[in-house]
């Protein structure tokens, strides 16, 4: 239950209240910023992470971590701008948990809503597909060393065993099991990665972090932008600080900046563990993971290498997978607990990521490559600059807040949408290249 506030004083810092009725009782249930700045670290920490050190390899250490900081703050503002307009949206509609299909409906009518529509969908089934892929070869791999079996096992044997297990987790269990399984697999993350940090350490040959190529740069900024997109959860967190500007700019700001820390740690253990020499000389990717998951740096090290990449694949599975049944169930005009229909939307999830990654089992560069390029680049770029310009410019007196929460006026539009355009443009160009 809510009270929505359609006003704003000094004194009053909140858009709406979060109330509960409790018998004959109301109470206020605020969230917190720590909760809010955690929500925001642990949806950023996904699968994401394992793609960064097969495309910054190229470049070296240094010029992928100047990257890193500047794909952030991209993201970030990104991230502030989604706020803005999800602020703007309640306070239209008089009402919160308004998400990106309502935001863009409202300001950019059904077209808008459309497109990002299409574009949310291409994210979470190429992802998945990415997912299964992975998640499944890291699985045979550890079939075939632990039972002595030759590299022979076909890849749908991983993929298969993978979605039975985290596929029937979602499937068989109850919510609430099922994020007690959740967050045991994020402690078992969490533990993995920091043992593999310091053990990461000690492997590191320092004369790598001097390789530098600047114009390697540009095929890593569609991977860095799927490990820094969290903008799916900012909608949910404007509504648990009740439209607080000030508690929703500190916990996006400290919840983004945590993760961008691991990863520039996590960036430089890995490039610094892995020799060179693994670079090849025609345009396919290396995978830095892969030779340490084989043992290129100690057996130690591949084991937790290995437990780390499953359990982040196994964690940002189960969020994508409740993300594109969410959107089935609004699209299609489900109620959640319909459980007659509850195998067919499961299988029109699953069926098709199965299907592609069980074909190309090495798909999980590229799709994080195709998501970053076309599809976060219009959710996280292209789409909330759009909004904005809208809300902020032409229904200024309906729904513009107070103060914007990014400053730079039109300018900063601009950019962001022109970074996006960049981006796509770019991806489109190589792809054309590579199939003349």
């Amino acid at each position: 239950m809510t009270n929505i506030l359609q006003f704003d004083t000094p004194e009053i810092t909140r858009l709406f209240s979060n109330l509960e009725l409790n018998g004959k009782r109301l109470n206020h249930r605020p969230g917190s910023v720590v909760g809010c700045t955690a929500l925001v670290a642990g949806t950023t920490v996904g699968a994401g992470i394992l793609g960064l050190p097969a495309v910054t390899m190229p470049s070296g250490v240094v010029p992928s971590t100047v990257l890193l900081i500047a794909v952030w703050i991209y993201t970030l503002v990104s991230a502030l701008l989604i706020a803005e307009a999800n602020l703007n949206t309640m306070r239209q509609l008089g009402r919160p948990n308004s998400g990106m299909l309502t935001m863009s409906e409202k300001s950019l009518g059904p077209v808008g809503a459309q497109v990002t529509g299409g574009a949310y969908l291409f994210q979470h089934y190429a992802l998945l597909v990415a997912y299964i892929a992975e998640g499944g070869q890291i699985l045979t791999s550890a079939i075939e060393s632990s039972f002595g079996i030759p590299n022979h096992l076909p890849a749908w044997v991983g993929t298969t065993i993978f979605c039975t297990i985290f596929g029937g987790i979602l499937y068989f269990c109850r919510q609430s099991l099922v994020e007690k399984l959740n967050s045991a697999f994020v402690g078992i993350l969490i533990i993995a990665f920091l043992g593999l940090l310091a053990l990461g350490l000690t492997a590191v040959n320092p004369t790598q972090f001097l390789h530098q190529d600047w114009k390697a740069l540009s095929p890593a900024i569609s991977v860095m932008f799927v490990a820094l997109f969290y903008h799916n959860i900012i909608p949910v967190i404007t509504t648990q600080l009740e439209g607080d500007v000030q508690k929703i700019r500190q916990s996006i700001v400290v919840g983004s900046a945590i993760p961008l820390l691991m990863f520039l740690a996590w960036n430089a253990v890995i490039l610094g563990s892995v020799s060179l020499d693994i670079l090849p000389n025609s345009s396919n990717i290396a995978d830095p993971l892969q030779a340490l998951r084989q043992g290129a740096a100690g057996e130690w090290l591949a084991v937790l290498i290995a437990i780390f990449s499953e359990f982040a694949i196994a964690t940002s599975f189960i969020g994508f997978m409740y993300g594109l049944l969410d959107f089935f169930h609004d699209v299609l005009d489900i109620t959640p607990h319909d459980n007659s229909k509850r195998l067919s939307l499961y299988s029109l999830a699953l069926v098709p990521a199965i299907s592609l990654s069980s074909l190309n089992p090495k798909i999980f560069l590229t799709a994080l490559d195709y998501v970053g390029a076309f599809s976060i680049s219009v959710l996280g770029g292209i789409i909330p600059a759009v909004i904005i310009w809208k809300q902020r410019y032409q229904q200024q007196n309906s729904c513009s807040i107070t103060q914007p929460l990014v400053p730079g006026g039109r300018v900063t539009l601009v950019m962001m949408i022109g970074v996006a355009i960049v981006v796509i443009l770019e991806h489109l160009i190589s792809i054309a290249v590579a199939n003349p």
